[in-house]
């Protein structure tokens, strides 16, 4: 079910009302997609953040556009503020609920696993993994449970938990997470003793 939003139709695109809305806590907005007309509109920055927290970045959004027709999208790109670490500019792509697409979504470790306890360390190459679906079938995340993992052991995409719902996109031997041997230390190079007398080279020999 796709969370509503409420969404202003956006016409004037001076830097002082740019500048106004985002004071009023207004984000500026481009609505586009594939064989639809682009929209600009602005939504309150703060209700965003909370349904991506609550929702996931792959949420569908319903939004409410004043003054015109509904639709549903998602959260493509934004830009953030570096100094003051809020929204200024974000971009939704419109879905169509009835055909699948590719999304990213994140992978969750749960469990500790039994490798780390003799000394493994454990590494994961990769956070997420791309999907294919219908926008109401995106996975919120894909939980994988290292608990059992073994030092040298590997879970790769083939070994995450599947679904009729969707379908994974990366190379079936990607891997997610693997257990490895832990790091020797090198043993520390052997210098001569402080007081100790330099090896002399037989003249001969450097003669020669």
């Amino acid at each position: 079910m796709a969370i509503k939003l409420k969404a202003l139709k956006r016409d004037d695109f001076s830097n002082s009302v740019t500048k106004q809305l985002r004071a009023d806590g207004q984000v500026p907005a481009v609505v586009y997609g594939k064989g639809k007309e682009s929209k600009t509109v602005a939504v309150d920055s703060i209700e965003l953040l909370k349904t991506v927290r609550d929702e996931g970045r792959n949420a569908i959004i319903t939004l409410d556009i004043e003054n015109d027709t509904s639709v549903d999208v998602m959260l493509h790109e934004y830009q953030v503020n570096p100094i003051k670490d809020s929204l200024i500019h974000v971009d939704f792509y419109v879905v169509d609920m009835s055909e699948e697409m590719e999304v990213s979504v994140p992978v969750r470790i749960e469990g500790e696993a039994a490798g780390t306890k003799e000394g493994g360390v454990m590494q994961q190459p990769q956070y997420e993994v791309l999907v294919n679906a219908k926008p109401a079938n995106f996975p919120d995340e894909i939980t994988v449970d290292v608990s059992e993992l073994q030092i040298g052991d590997v879970i790769a995409v083939q070994d995450l938990p599947t679904s009729d719902k969707y379908e994974f996109v990366d190379e079936p031997d990607a891997v997610i997470v693997t257990i490895v041997p832990p790091t020797e230390e090198e043993p520390e190079s052997q210098l001569p003793d402080e007081g100790a007398e330099p090896e002399l080279v037989d003249a001969k020999e450097d003669e020669e």
